[in-house]
């Protein structure tokens, strides 16, 4: 398998013994780089993709794909699942597509809609390009944006059969309005989608909430209810198990503290711009490029401003 992703310590705060990689047989790591994460299921009579991650690497990503369906018997893979629209979730999708033209892409209506706009692909492009340079200097991989068409649009509540197991779709919005959950049973694993937080360090989650802070609060009630055996969140894989409540409260109050600090800074009069400024200095760490380039944040921060200055929930 390739694996070019050089080990960092950056979420190392949980000690030795905990492996965020430790999926239950059947779900299998297809990363071979930084940026996103990509995870193959192998279902009794369906194998499912979900997530491709990011473009520069999607080369790389696919013939892991080859590796592990040759070494599970199998021929291809028969449906995509995509979190949401994002650069650093689907940027691949174009050479997973041509590598296996058969298989079903399913998202939400919206990401659909998302993909059909030229100017959402060309920030696509230009963010998968920052990305190349950062993470691959010197690769000449193309950043396509050929992006196919969704063939099944997703709703809350829709269950997807892959034989004895099944997924089942949670609309979670809040990071987007395209964001998905997907759980898997009877593996009983919940794939979070960014609407409900990023673990960055042992004492702060990151919360890209870029639509509402309203919505995400939903999504954050729909995942904790949910009561998954596994929780995997984006861009760090499982939870320890005795860390799920503690992480839904964390989540919960750091979108607290943002909003309130957020909405304080507009009362002291503060412009878009200066808390833009004011989110950078207090938020940015430079380890957080080993997963997001650095213009990536600030585009997300602007947008997380104006989420919190309209959220009604505080």
């Amino acid at each position: 398998m390739i694996c070019k992703r050089p080990e960092d310590d950056i979420f190392e705060f949980f000690g030795g013994g905990h492996d965020r990689f430790g999926f239950p047989d059947g779900i299998y790591r297809m990363t071979p780089m930084r940026g996103g994460e990509v995870f193959l299921i192998a279902g009794s009579e369906k194998t499912a993709l979900y997530d491709c991650g990011m473009a520069y690497c999607g080369p790389y990503t696919v013939e892991n794909i080859r590796e592990k369906l040759a070494e599970l018997g199998r021929d291809t893979i028969d449906m995509i699942f995509l979190s949401h629209s994002h650069y650093d979730h689907m940027g691949a999708l174009p050479y997973i597509k041509s590598a296996f033209p058969d298989a079903k892409v399913l998202a939400s209506e919206k990401c659909a809609s998302v993909f059909a706009h030229p100017g959402a692909r060309d920030l696509i492009r230009h963010l998968g390009e920052t990305a190349r340079e950062l993470y691959d200097p010197g690769s000449n991989v193309d950043i396509r944006v050929d992006l196919p068409e969704v063939d099944q649009i997703l709703h809350d509540g829709d269950v997807i059969s892959l034989g004895n197991e099944e997924m089942r779709v949670l609309e979670t919005k809040g990071h987007t309005d395209c964001s998905l959950t997907f759980a898997y049973e009877p593996a009983g694993v919940l794939f979070c989608c960014e609407s409900v937080g990023l673990i960055q360090s042992f004492d702060y989650i990151n919360t890209p909430i870029l639509k509402s802070f309203d919505d995400a609060m939903v999504s954050l009630d729909k995942c904790r209810s949910y009561g998954a055996k596994r929780v995997c969140l984006p861009h760090f894989g499982l939870l320890p198990e005795y860390f799920h409540e503690k992480y839904w409260q964390m989540f919960r109050d750091s979108c607290d503290e943002k909003v309130d600090k957020i909405k304080q800074m507009r009362r002291d009069g503060l412009s878009i711009e200066e808390m833009v400024k004011e989110y950078y200095n207090n938020y940015w760490d430079p380890r957080f490029i080993a997963e997001q380039p650095e213009e990536a944040f600030l585009i997300n921060a602007k947008a997380i401003v104006i989420a919190a200055i309209r959220a009604t929930y505080r």
